[in-house]
């Protein structure tokens, strides 16, 4: 890992003369650039309190995500003047270069804005779309019935229109100060002359390296030789560097018209074993929607998160909600009670979530009805008992709809990355974006992975004749359980976060906030909590951890347990005197700050 790190430092070094020079309307106060030496430090010091479960302290900014080159080259844009909006399109190219398996041009995000001079919240969905041409049979096989999910996933069928190129271009257009093109400076050279081959990373392509051989370029790229790429193994890609080029040149329409939309849509279509259905005019018609944020009080604070399509901000507002009547505080950590209230209130909000949460330009979503006061109350009595539930229901949410959906089964794999930043101009930025599962549809073009984003869409459109609100359908966003959240208090923010998991997202990011607010953990003990999820009945506790020891308690409570590794990536940045970053230690993850 240091050596991941120098390399990353040398390269940015070389262009840190440029990269001072891509900010525009910005005070010689506000710009404070970094030598390599001062950044090395950095570095170097944020992995030292990472390993020592501290977190790290700034002043003015802050950035934390899952890989120090990618932080590394968010942290010049601010020094450099930048702001938050600004780092976060270089993190996200540099994250595509170096965490392939997780996110990048090809997937889609969902971000979650805090503005400081006006004090409002504001959401974009970047999430995928289905072509127009797909329909409720898309992942069904001959006989009506549905796909196994890697024969669905693999290949073309699954790929959606990409949302974030056009993601990184919005928020900058809306927020940014700083030169677009050479916020792509790092990106490039690091593709150009090579990083250094994670450990994750190095892990994860031996382990898919099946999969990954049937795309000739995917082959070529993560197997060269006919074996996976090792760790330490500096790795190149000119293509990635041409594609930034041109969106860095051009914007991101280069990326949704032309010759690369030609070529995306031509390798989806032209898989022969499993193609897609993705045309040029998919491409074009994409856009960004801005979305009204779902917010939900919790101990005197404000939980902002993203509305649908995600179901990210609803459910975790809904867990929250839940828990609100309960001293979680007096209770502790180490509660086997306070893990059955959380973990029976998770159960409750994902059996709304499987009921009515879905693209609601597509389908009516209670939205107000589902974190409505009178409503979380009625569903906050069930748990009062002293034992798990026995069984959960969906809710009856106040609605002016008809609310007749199927429960959706939809499978959601964890992969995925989270960005979080501040800005020293008072702004504040949590973004969680992925590809979907880890190496998306293994369809590479252009030097990038494409998303498999339409297999999070139930396969099947009807149970028992009544249909599933997040079905497919032509143009659709499938339903995410991304949850970029900031937290506010008196208008204000004080914690900004989000995870990556799957499904499990949602646990990891109330985890975290319960932690910080209830049990006064600081962001990196926060953080670093050891996880225990309850989405659907049984109880995932994280192995090798001291949660184990809840393991007999909550089977004596009614509770299935399996311990598995639950390998979040959470990154969050704490507000008040100053700002305290926290990277999970679970990944590869840093924060810097200055």
């Amino acid at each position: 890992m240091k050596r991941l790190i120098r390399a990353g430092i040398l390269l940015l070094a070389a262009t840190h003369a440029s990269a001072q020079q891509t900010t525009d309307s910005v005070t010689p106060e506000a710009a404070t650039p970094l030598g390599a030496a001062a950044l090395g430090a950095q570095v170097d010091a944020a992995l030292a309190a990472k390993q020592a479960g501290q977190p790290v302290e700034a002043r003015h900014w802050m950035v934390a995500a899952a890989n120090p080159y990618a932080v590394t080259a968010g942290a010049e844009v601010l020094a450099a003047g930048g702001t938050a909006a600004d780092a976060m399109v270089a993190v996200q190219a540099v994250l595509g270069l170096v965490e392939p398996q997780s996110s990048g041009l090809g997937g889609g995000a969902f971000l979650v804005w805090y503005d400081g001079a006006s004090g409002t919240i504001t959401t974009l969905d970047g999430r995928e779309t289905a072509p127009l041409a797909a329909g409720p049979t898309l992942f069904l096989d001959g006989t009506g019935k549905p796909l196994k999910f890697f024969d669905a996933v693999v290949g073309g069928r699954s790929v959606g229109v990409p949302g974030t190129p056009a993601l990184m271009q919005a928020a900058h257009a809306k927020w940014g100060r700083s030169d677009w093109a050479g916020l792509f400076a790092q990106a490039i050279r690091l593709a150009e002359e090579g990083f250094t081959v994670s450990p994750r990373l190095a892990t994860l392509v031996a382990a898919d390296s099946m999969r990954l051989s049937k795309d000739p370029e995917a082959r070529a790229y993560f197997l060269p030789g006919g074996l996976p790429v090792a760790e330490g193994h500096s790795l190149r890609n000119p293509a990635y560097a041409e594609t930034l080029r041109a969106i860095a040149g051009q914007g991101a329409r280069r990326f949704y018209s032309g010759k690369l939309a030609q070529a995306i849509v031509e390798k989806v279509r032209g898989i022969e074993d499993n193609p897609g259905l993705l045309s040029e005019i998919d491409m074009s018609l994409y856009q960004v929607r801005e979305r009204e944020a779902v917010c939900v009080p919790y101990r005197g604070h404000e939980v902002c998160g993203m509305g649908p399509p995600s179901s990210g901000g609803l459910t975790v507002g809904q867990i929250l909600g839940l828990l609100q009547p309960y001293d979680l505080a007096a209770l502790g950590p180490g509660s086997a009670e306070a893990w059955r209230l959380i973990g029976d209130a998770s159960r409750l909000a994902f059996a709304d979530r499987g009921r009515y949460m879905a693209d609601s330009d597509y389908v009516p979503v209670p939205v107000k009805g589902l974190v409505a006061p009178d409503y979380l109350a009625r569903r906050a009595a069930l748990l009062q008992g002293g034992e798990a539930l026995a069984e959960v229901a969906p809710g009856a949410p106040e609605f002016d709809h008809a609310l007749n959906w199927a429960d959706d089964d939809a499978i959601e794999l964890p992969s995925t990355s989270h960005i979080s930043i501040v800005d020293q101009y008072g702004n504040a930025l949590s973004m969680t974006t992925t590809i979907e599962n880890a190496f998306g549809s293994r369809v590479m073009v252009g030097g990038f992975l494409l998303n498999n984003e339409l297999t999070d869409f139930s396969f099947r459109s009807h149970r028992d004749g009544v249909p599933v609100a997040n079905r497919v359908e032509p143009g659709k966003r499938p339903r995410s359980s991304m949850a970029p959240t900031i937290v506010l208090r008196d208008g204000r923010p004080v914690l900004v976060l989000g995870s990556p998991g799957g499904s499990r997202i949602i646990g990891y990011v109330a985890k975290t906030i319960i932690a910080h607010l209830d049990w006064g953990m600081d962001v990196q003990a926060a953080v670093a909590l050891p996880h225990l999820v309850n989405r659907f009945g049984a109880y995932d506790i994280e192995t090798g951890t001291e949660a184990t020891a809840l393991e007999a308690p909550l089977k004596a409570l009614g509770y299935e347990v399996k311990a598995r590794a639950l390998n979040s990536g959470l990154h969050a940045i704490a507000l008040g005197q100053g700002l305290k970053g926290g990277a999970d230690p679970r990944r590869e993850g840093i924060a810097l700050g200055h």
